[in-house]
Order: C-alpha cells, then structure tokens, then sequence
C-alpha cells in the first residue's frame, strides 16, 4: 500500500481528498495535516510514501514545505493538489522535484488517473536498478501523460475501479471469473475488458487444457 499524507487546510477539501485516496486501490491514508506545521511533524514521526500537497497553506506555502523537507534529507514523493496556476509557482514546484501537479477544482476520475499514473511510476522504478533509455521514456511518459479521465458512456468509476482492484490482486482471471467476483454481468465485465485491453492496462491471453475453445484470460500490466 502507498501511505499517503493529505496536507489540506480547507476541512471540507481536506475530507473529501481523504475519501478520494481511499477510493482508489493500493492507496491507504497515512494521515490528514492542515498545516504545514502539522505536516512536517507527521513526517518526521511517521514512514509515508506520497505527500498530496497544496501550495496556500495558513502558516507556510507549500513550497516552502517542500524546501524544508529537501534540506532535511526527506525524499517523499510529492503531488500538488493547489488551486495555483502562475508560472513561477510551477517553476519552483518542478526545481522541487514535485512529481505531478493537479489543479483544483477536479474530478474523482481526474484525482484517480494521476494517483494510477503515479503508482505505475512507482512499480515500474522499483522493478530494476537500472533502466533502457526506452524504458525510462516510458516511465516519464506515463508518469507526465496520465490516463485519460473521462470514460467512455456506460462505464462507471466506481465499477472501474472495483474491477481494476480484482485484477491488480488476483489475475489472470477470465471474464466470468472476473464477473464473478465482481458481482457484475459477464457483458458488461467484457465491456470494461475492452476499455482496459484498449489502454493496454490488461492483456489477453488465450488458455488451453479442456474440451471445446481455449478461454481468454486477463492479466493486470499496468
């Protein structure tokens, strides 16, 4: 599980950035933090993997945060959630080494892509010491050009999401395996295949071993 820490000032944003992080699999909150004050004490007390940071904070600008936790040797990944947009502000979050920048207001399918796109980034780093020009091509792509948010119509997040799970825990699965599990018709299962094989987040393979046609089975690639 990546431990994220929400660093959100706004209540209402702070809660709803909490639920969000939940939402999405193989994200679980380490902790909520509405001051930079109160960040850096969770960070120093706690092991979290992903700071989700706003800039306008009411003792300390995000950025600053960031500076401190550089100069103290702290690494953490860090996303900006901020309803800054100015140039010099992206500037200094980019020199920071802050690894995506989302800008509010935003949707849940908008808020899940990049926090995907992110682990993505993270398994793909950890899997090997060192990287093939083309594959740390492809890892900053992923990383800069996320998913596309906006489903095609039929599909649901919710759904999505609760099929993606399955398949990053417990593949390969068949889509009436996966059906199954799910709790969701066989079609509309094969529908949501389509849309992930199409993105090349599944593959399918066939499989042989019993009487009549070899069945396909999906297999999570991320």
């Amino acid at each position: 599980m990546i431990r994220t820490l929400v660093v959100e000032d706004d209540p209402v944003l702070a809660e709803a950035h909490r639920l969000y992080v939940e939402r999405v699999p193989g994200f679980e909150v380490a902790d909520v933090a509405r001051t930079g004050a109160d960040a850096l004490r969770v960070l120093a007390a706690r092991d979290v993997d992903l700071v989700l940071l706003d800039v306008y904070l009411p003792d300390m600008t995000g950025l600053d945060l960031c500076r401190t936790l550089r100069a103290r040797g702290d690494a953490v990944d860090v996303i900006a959630v901020t309803s800054a947009r100015d140039l010099p502000t992206v500037r200094a979050a980019v020199s920071l080494g802050i690894v995506q920048y989302l800008i509010k207001p935003f949707q849940f399918s908008t808020f899940r892509s990049r926090l995907e796109a992110y682990a993505d980034f993270r398994r793909a780093a950890e899997s090997a010491d060192t990287l093939r020009q083309d594959e740390l091509d492809r890892i900053l792509d992923g990383l800069r050009s996320p998913r596309p948010a906006q489903l095609p119509k039929g599909l649901a997040d919710s759904t999505l999401t609760a099929l993606i799970g399955i398949l990053r825990t417990a593949s390969p699965l068949t889509a009436a395996e996966l059906a199954d599990r799910a709790g969701v018709s066989a079609p509309t299962t094969r529908r949501y295949l389509e849309y992930l094989t199409a993105r090349r987040l599944v593959s399918g393979q066939p499989r042989y071993g019993g009487p009549g046609r070899p069945e396909t089975v999906y297999q999570w690639a991320g």
